[in-house]
């Protein structure tokens, strides 16, 4: 009995994860960006009037399968950030992030144009964090364990969110990442989604305090 209660789970969340949450997220999104579009306006404009540099920041990330994306934000840095200081790491009082990218970086508006990521189908509203195609390591680098992170789409926010955000160390982020895939669900989404509704309106954990992978294991065992 319980090996066809766990066979009927698997292919329960099989049909969610392939079907139920792509097409909730493509809804979902065109809803928000619908009601969000003064909003994001607005942010566009302050970010062009602020500083001098393209309103939106593309970046390579690794999504599903490892595939690389361009993934959108709106710019809260200078120009050529991560070439600068102290790269991929921004702490509270980084010179590089302007005045407006702060207000957007302590609100999240700056993650909203990923909503147009969702609509293009390179990213879920919930899953694992898209990572840099070199950061922490390279795809071809990452253990079979850890690869399970990209069996999903990525999510604008995720279960790794949700337990401390930017201060978890990057092998317990993906341990977390790997869990959520082997446990998504409709009510962990939800779960996910008003846990980090509460991290967003609070601003925790929305700061580096420091490198999240160890300099004497950049690279996973």
């Amino acid at each position: 009995m319980q090996e066809i209660k766990t066979v009927s789970t698997k292919a329960a969340r099989g049909v969610y994860n392939r079907i139920v949450k792509r097409l909730l997220d493509i809804i979902l999104a065109a809803l928000a960006l619908i009601l969000l579009s003064p909003l994001m306006l607005s942010a566009a404009l302050a970010v062009k009037l602020s500083s001098s540099g393209p309103v939106i920041f593309k970046q390579k990330r690794l999504g599903r399968n490892g595939k690389e994306f361009n993934f959108y934000k709106f710019r809260s840095m200078v120009v050529n950030a991560e070439k600068t200081g102290s790269g991929v790491y921004s702490g509270k009082s980084d010179p590089r992030v302007t005045k407006v990218g702060r207000i957007l970086r302590a609100t999240s508006i700056d993650e909203l144009p990923q909503l147009f990521n969702i609509l293009k189908g390179d990213m879920a509203l919930i899953g694992p964090r898209p990572p840099l195609t070199y950061h922490p390591w390279p795809i071809g680098d990452y253990t079979e364990f850890q690869r399970h992170m990209f069996d999903v789409r990525p999510g604008i926010t995720g279960w790794a969110q949700t337990h401390g955000r930017k201060d978890v160390e990057w092998h317990r982020r993906i341990e977390l990442n790997v869990w959520y895939v082997e446990h998504v669900s409709l009510l962990l989404d939800l779960r996910i989604f008003f846990l980090t509704f509460f991290k967003v309106f609070t601003n925790a954990d929305n700061a580096n305090t420091g490198e999240t992978l160890k300099k004497d294991d950049s690279a996973p065992d």
